[in-house]
């Protein structure tokens, strides 16, 4: 068992716990495909690379979500178990990602698919390796998904607990594959000129605000705080307060994120800092920096954004132009107002005292970051 206290909301009690929940599982998964058939080895061998590392934000906020929902700071088992069951969840969602973004790493090593392509190429095998990559990332990810259900089904809980945590998990599952499409979708807009006329930039804004409710908000906040809430049997106003936490707290949390996206230190991210801008990732930081920039920088920003081969130089000059417009600071200033509303629905609920002091400070870790 391992014990919550507040002054360390992720302490390495508790991400060790989850780690060690995730390898139990893993193992038992090893087992399954081994007698399958040996060359199913990769499978297994990526899914514990991708699902080793991370910051345990899921899992973190599903056990607070315990605790504040009246759990006990003690953490049966079983509650570790689910909490650690949602980050295999997350690492399906980004290997899949990764295929559809054609990212080429991910925590500081080679992709999924980059992976698997490469065993194509070293074997010499027949056919399109870059398809062989995608196919065999797809099917991890499809893989990772079915674990994380079993993960949770099969977790030391009651069986009322269980059922009463399960609408969220389903909710949780549909919302951020949701989320996901509306993403892509994002990602085919023109964010010049669209976002130069006050109608495009509402337009532009409007979608990424829904995306990032969705894919990333409900999926990495809320959604583990109501299970975990759930599990322990929490109130309807308790769940309700979550809620109004969680959500505008996981919005400041991808504001973050892509912030980090452009600015961000590459040996603490695990990705270089001009992979958004090679993207051309339509952010909330994109869409100011093109609504609030000059002609001319909006046009010299438009050349830059979203071409493949952005060398360092280009990127340095795409964030000067972004930060010259102002795009930053807005961005920031509504990190700031998401925060600042997160913690104003702890302050008027009724949720646990040590629930509320372990959430103020995970809410920190997840927003005030560099990583």
């Amino acid at each position: 068992m391992v014990t919550l206290a507040p002054d360390a909301p992720l302490a390495d009690a508790f991400t060790h716990a989850v780690s060690d929940a995730l390898a139990t599982h893993l193992d038992a998964q090893a087992g399954v495909l081994a007698a399958i058939d040996p060359r199913l080895t990769p499978l297994i061998d990526r899914a514990r690379l991708f699902t080793a590392g991370g910051k345990r934000l899921r899992p973190a906020f599903c056990a607070w979500g315990w605790v504040a929902g009246g759990g006990d700071p003690c953490l049966p088992g079983g509650v570790v178990a689910a909490a650690a069951s949602l980050d295999v969840l997350h690492v399906a969602a980004l290997v899949h990602d990764d295929v559809m973004d054609a990212s080429d790493s991910r925590r500081g090593v080679p992709a999924a698919h980059v992976q698997f392509t490469g065993d194509h190429a070293g074997a010499g095998w027949r056919g399109d390796a870059d398809a062989f990559g995608r196919a065999g990332a797809v099917l991890l990810g499809d893989l990772l998904l079915m674990w994380s259900e079993e993960m949770v089904r099969r977790a030391a809980l009651p069986a009322d607990a269980l059922e009463r945590a399960r609408p969220h998990l389903e909710a949780m599952r549909t919302e951020v594959t949701a989320g996901q499409y509306l993403d892509v979708l994002a990602q085919a807009q023109h964010p010049h000129p669209t976002a130069r006329t006050p109608e495009g930039r509402a337009e532009l804004t409007d979608l990424v605000r829904t995306v990032v409710t969705w894919k990333s908000a409900s999926y990495t906040v809320r959604r583990p705080l109501l299970v975990g809430a759930a599990l322990a049997g929490a109130s309807p106003a308790q769940l309700d307060a979550l809620s109004a936490f969680g959500q505008p707290l996981g919005r400041a949390f991808q504001y973050r994120d892509d912030v980090l996206g452009v600015f961000g230190d590459a040996a603490l991210t695990g990705k270089t800092s001009a992979e958004d801008l090679r993207e051309g990732k339509l952010t909330l930081l994109a869409v100011e920096a093109f609504a609030r920039a000059s002609e001319a920088d909006a046009a010299t920003l438009a050349g830059l954004f979203g071409d493949p081969a952005l060398s360092a130089k280009d990127a340095e000059a795409a964030r000067k132009i972004i930060v010259a417009s102002g795009a930053r600071e807005a961005v920031e200033a509504e990190i700031d107002r998401e925060f600042t509303a997160a913690l104003a629905a702890l302050e008027a609920s009724d949720l646990t005292a040590t629930g509320r002091a372990g959430l103020i400070a995970l809410a920190h870790k997840a927003v005030r970051r560099s990583y």
